[in-house]
């Protein structure tokens, strides 16, 4: 069997196998796993003299340490397996005369396997464990620990140990935490005294010897430290070993991983839990302060600090143990159980270590900066806590502010817009946002503070920007325009001057100050990219400052007419943006200067489409890196709706207003209409630039106006005025044609109801006329369900905006309307995306008819030019309301439809000849339908569907949440039908349906006629199903 096993494993792992036989090994390695007798095979391939080769002896044990982990093993199994690989240890690893040695990969799947023995053996069967891997340190007759391959194995085993059963990020069954919880018990019983003296032994032995068996006790130590008795590790021999490799001088300014270990086990031993008494106690014994602050006056960190020789690695290792101090510090000064004297001697410390702290989170490099991130928010949030700050305390604000102000500076090296540097600046960035919420907290502790020290910083920045102009550093300059953007949160909490949840008065007055003096620095002509970007991005936030500084207005739009055709694309396609945002939200306020604007920025409109090449890159870009066509002319479209809204203010006539959309709009006009013929052909590049004329042309109608038809809000602007109206009238006209010409196209059809969306704000209802023709463009046969259901959507607007004025023109429309809606919802369904986008379009065609119905237009439903059409819109609402199969996804559209069923009945059905109330009265006459026949028709129609649905299997509303909406609206339906058809539809219950339910229908009726809720009607309803199922 070895033998098979052996040739399996070498042709399974030769490069130059041939495939099927490759397969026919992997196949039979496969099947060793579950061979109950295969592990005995293997132990003896991997200890047997003369040496297989590594790979058969790595797979060999892996298939032993399958069996043990899958339990295939009994317990004299297990010992045999032990007294093997015992044997086999002692042989290579543990006399004078030694074996070659196995390689690394090898000893630490050896280590693995021996790991997997100690949790099956260590309780009962190998008792003598840490024994006998003790005993290899030596070697015989030795008194010392001078076998150098058998530490290193012994350290290895001890560091898998503590890896399998104690390591607290790995994820564990219950019954493993168990077992894992009673070795480590056992352990710390029998066996942890002898492995901390071994320790002890080993630092004493190899402290100036062996700098490898050193590192690897000191992070064994600091792995165990956490589930062993501390007072093994803080004893005067073992700190005694331990201290002089912490401060362990090295003058080169090379790598000292001893050193960083030492670091690290001492960052272990203090997170240590303990009581907070213990914990500080052990912070002051440990002089930790003194030691942390000789590390930092080393040359490795001082004399060499912004040199090449600064050790980033030890820098790295002290933050981290700094952190951990710290963090500690807080949480047992948070502790409400920490006595007086304690709390007293946390204080003191917590004052001390401050400045160490300081020390990292100002360090040059981010990655040791964000090491003591954590703490520092640990701090800040404890003195926000307190409800009067000290003085020693409150002595620590202005430098621990000052430092995070400091560390929000792009240092020396960094650079701006970079394409090679976008990995460095997105994590900067990322850095900004942590030190960001430092700062407001350090805000919220001391407000004061806070609003003088970035006032300061402000004003002393212009002050020198002043003096030296352009030769400032553009970093300096950066920090305090990133200051100042940040400093609305307290100075405008809700994004305006004085708004809810009142800002600071005083941070309020700082920040009008700052704008007034950043307006008037000249700062827009400041060479530098970032600092023009910081520009617009703060103009555009304070925007409310410009409404009562209208002087200023002025000055920054010539400004943003200059830097919008700045040279870096970035600040170019931003500030397109930045603009449309600045002179929408100051319209009001802008004045008559779209004239200058226009002319100012005309080069700018020219659309150049631009079809993706097929190497265009499909991964997905950030706003401020994506410079593709599509991107470019998403930025452009910003201009269109900046003009529309700057030629639109009220100080600028309407005359002027529509020569304005003029001069804008003619030169695509005359594009479009020398780009049609190629169109038309197919040509792509044609076709998009169609697309993007007709895009833009929808954005500057949007500019012009946002007026919205039907909306009541105070806000809201007037209709535009007729003049404008006639303007855009040209605009749809010439998009209708490129629609008519191009509706197969679904890139058109998708800018045309973009463009209709927006049309409709400065049509009005000029809109009405040309409904037909955008019917007819954009529900083609090309339209998929979605196209159809946005655009009812669009509709439904329509409809309650004009609902007036569009009687006729709906009554012209409606039924080849519904003709293309009905295509779409007899289409055949493919895959999960349809499913969705039939419900959606089910949804929205319900709701169109409702909006026809709740604005008093029911009448275009059964006039004469629609009348042949109402059998199948009829047919259609009971359908969707029968629907209601779990797999079909239509409870939704089931409830709509009972709701529109129910106010077809109250449209239709006449006056009330019944009452519903808490004691109702019998009803009276007879019913009077608007349209005759209606009566029966809503219990022959109507009613029926109501019991289809009710009796149907597969309608739980008990299990259904969806389900018992429909019912709800079941029960309205029922007592709509009640109220119209009184007397008739209660014979017709008597006489049908109660006979068929098996019940003499009292509880029914008196459900009915008193649930003045129909929700009550609904619950009785509920029980009924209940009970005659």
């Amino acid at each position: 069997m070895e033998s098979q096993i052996e040739n399996a494993i070498e042709i399974a792992w030769n490069p130059t196998s041939d495939q099927a036989l490759k397969s026919q090994a992997f196949d039979y390695l496969h099947q060793l796993r579950s061979d109950p007798q295969a592990w005995q095979a293997c132990v003896s391939l991997f200890t047997r003299t003369p040496r297989t080769s590594e790979v058969v002896r790595l797979v060999s044990l892996e298939i032993v340490n399958n069996a043990i982990h899958v339990h295939s093993l009994d317990a004299q199994s297990l010992v045999s397996l032990r007294d093997a690989l015992l044997d086999y240890v002692r042989s290579t690893y543990g006399t004078s005369q030694q074996a070659e040695i196995d390689s690394s990969p090898l000893q630490n799947k050896l280590t693995q396997t021996l790991t997997l023995l100690f949790v099956s053996l260590y309780k009962q069967g190998w008792e003598t464990f840490t024994d006998d891997f003790l005993a290899l340190t030596s070697f015989p007759g030795s008194v010392q620990r001078d076998n150098i391959t058998g530490v290193i194995l012994y350290l290895r085993v001890l560091g898998a140990i503590h890896d399998e059963i104690a390591d607290v990020l790995l994820v564990r069954q219950d019954n493993q935490v168990r077992s894992h919880t009673e070795l480590k018990d056992l352990m710390r019983a029998r066996d942890v005294g002898k492995v901390a003296q071994s320790w002890q032994d080993l630092l004493a032995l190899y402290g100036n010897q062996n700098d490898g068996i050193v590192e690897m006790t000191l992070k064994i130590i600091g792995k165990w430290v956490s589930w062993i008795d501390i007072s093994l590790i803080i004893n005067e021999n073992m700190l005694s070993l331990i201290l002089p490799l912490v401060g362990r001088s090295n003058n080169t300014g090379g790598e000292d991983k001893v050193r960083d270990a030492a670091v690290e086990a001492f960052t272990e031993i203090v997170g240590k839990k303990m009581r907070p008494a213990d914990k500080t106690e052990m912070i002051s014994f440990l002089n930790l302060q003194s030691i942390i602050s000789q590390l930092i006056a080393s040359p490795p960190l001082n004399e060499f600090k912004g040199t090449p020789k600064y050790d980033t690695d030890l820098a790295e290792a002290v933050a981290k143990l700094v952190n951990t101090v710290m963090a500690d510090i807080v949480r047992v000064l948070e502790d409400r159980s920490t006595d007086d004297t304690t709390r007293a001697k946390s204080n003191q410390l917590l004052h001390d270590f401050i400045p160490l702290l300081l020390r990292f989170f100002s360090d040059e490099y981010d990655e040791i900066c964000a090491t003591v991130i954590p703490s520092l928010t640990d701090v800040l949030a404890y003195f926000r806590k307190l409800p009067e700050l000290p003085t020693s305390f409150s002595e620590t604000l202005p430098p621990i502010l000052n430092a995070i102000i400091m560390k929000m500076r792009y240092d020396e090296t960094s650079s701006w817009g970079n394409e090679d540097e976008q990995t460095d600046e997105a994590e900067f960035q990322e850095l900004r946002k942590r030190l960001q919420v430092l700062q407001k907290t350090v805000a919220v502790v001391d407000q004061n503070l806070y609003v003088d020290v970035l006032t300061n910083l402000v004003a002393n920045t212009f002050q020198t920007l002043d003096e030296r102009g352009s030769q400032m550093d553009w970093r300096d300059v950066d920090l305090a325009l990133h200051e100042m953007y940040l400093f609305g949160e307290l100075a405008m909490p809700n994004q305006g001057l004085g708004a809810k949840n009142q800002p600071s008065p005083v941070a309020s007055e700082r920040l009008m100050a700052m704008m007034t003096k950043m307006v008037q620095s000249g700062i827009a002509n400041f060479p530098h990219p970032a600092i023009i970007l910081h520009y617009m991005e703060i103009c555009v936030r304070y925007c409310a400052f410009f409404e009562s500084q209208t002087s200023l207005i002025g000055q920054v739009l010539e400004n943003f007419v200059r830097l919008v055709h700045h040279d870096h694309v970035r600040i170019r396609t931003r500030s397109w943006y930045l603009f449309h945002r600045f002179v929408k939200h100051l319209r009001a306020q802008v004045g008559n200067v779209a004239e200058t604007v226009i002319q100012s920025i005309g080069d700018l409109l020219p659309i150049h489409a631009e079809v993706p090449g097929e190497d265009a890159d499909d991964d997905m870009s950030s706003d401020q890196t994506d410079n593709s066509a599509d991107a470019i002319f998403a930025s452009q479209l910003y201009l269109f709706e900046a003009i529309g809204c700057i030629s639109s203010t009220a100080a600028t006539p309407v005359e002027k207003q529509a020569l304005y959309a003029r001069s804008v709009m003619d030169p695509l006009f005359t594009d479009m209409e020398r780009h049609l013929p190629r169109a038309r052909a197919g040509d792509a590049q044609a076709i998009l630039q169609i697309h993007h004329i007709i895009m833009a042309l929808g954005t500057l109608a949007h500019g012009f106006s946002d007026w919205t038809p039907g909306a009541n809000s105070a806000n809201q602007r007037p209709p535009p005025a007729k003049a404008l109206s006639d303007e855009f009238a040209r605009a749809a006209e010439a998009i209708l044609i490129s629609l008519g010409e191009l509706n197969s196209s679904s890139e058109i059809r998708t800018a045309c109801r973009s463009a209709f969306s927006r049309l409709l704000g400065v049509l009005g209802s000029a809109v009405l006329p040309q409904l037909p023709q955008w019917i007819d463009g954009l529900l083609s046969r090309s339209s998929s369900k979605d196209e159809m259901a946005m655009f009812l959507r669009l509709l439904d607007q329509v409809v309650y905006g004009f609902k007036t004025e569009i009687y006729e023109v709906l009554n012209q429309l409606l039924t080849p309307l519904l003709q293309r809606v009905f295509g779409g919802l007899s289409e055949p369904i493919n895959g999960t995306d349809d499913e969705i986008q039939l419900a959606e379009l089910r949804r929205e065609y319900l709701t169109f008819i409702g909006v026809i119905l709740n604005n008093d237009l029911a009448g275009v439903l059964v006039s004469e030019a629609n009348q042949g059409f109402f059998e199948s819109l009829i047919n259609s609402i009971l359908t969707l309301a029968r629907d209601i199969g779990p797999g079909s996804g239509n409870l939704p559209a089931s409830r709509l439809s009972f709701g529109l069923l129910a106010k077809m009945a109250g449209v239709w059905g006449g006056p009330d000849i019944a009452n519903i109330s808490a004691n109702p009265s019998a009803p009276t006459g007879s019913p009077s339908p608007v349209i005759p026949g209606f009566d029966q028709f809503l219990i022959d129609r109507f009613h029926s569907v109501c019991w289809e649905v009710l009796r149907d299997p597969q309608f739980n509303p008990s299990s259904d949440a969806q389900a018992k909406q429909v019912l709800h609206e079941i029960a309205g339906l029922e007592q709509a039908i009640y109220l119209k058809t009184g007397e008739v539809f209660l014979q017709h219950l008597q006489s049908t349906l109660f006979p068929g339910l098996g019940i003499d229908g009292n509880d029914f009726l008196r459900a009915m006629t008193t649930s003045t809720d129909k929700k009550s009607f609904s619950k009785y309803l509920q029980s009924l199903l209940s009970n005659i199922r």
